[in-house]
């Protein structure tokens, strides 16, 4: 019923910057809070940052004052602008909403199937 779609990733060198999109699209309702989350090979995975609807956001300790969250509610997209991008921020990057689907009364979390970045030189 929800498809979250990531965008954006793909090889960067260090100190180089991207940014990701991921687009909700379906029978949506509304969307409380978006997230981006990482997991690198054999490692767990992490929140990177958080957005509630309206606009409050948290980081990961390691990627404060680099990334930035942002979201466009009219459009259900979730960004996340990466600057001064290190090597340790290598990892597969999914897309994670909260979304309230049409004639539901609860939210639902839905993934993306993610996106890779890889910063190497």
């Amino acid at each position: 019923q929800v498809q979250l779609v990531e965008s954006g990733g793909g090889l960067v060198q260090p100190g180089g910057s991207l940014r990701l999109s991921c687009a909700a699209s379906g029978s949506i309702f509304s969307i409380y809070d978006m997230a981006w989350y990482r997991q690198a090979p054999g490692k767990q995975r992490d929140l990177v940052a958080r957005i509630s609807s309206g606009g409050s956001t948290n980081y990961a300790d390691s990627v404060k004052g680099r990334f930035t969250i942002s979201r466009d509610n009219a459009k259900n997209t979730v960004y996340l602008q990466m600057n001064s991008l290190k090597p340790e921020d290598t990892a597969v990057y999914l897309c994670n909403a909260n979304v309230r689907v049409v004639g539901d009364s609860y939210y639902r979390s839905y993934w993306g199937q993610g996106t890779q970045v890889t910063v190497s030189s």
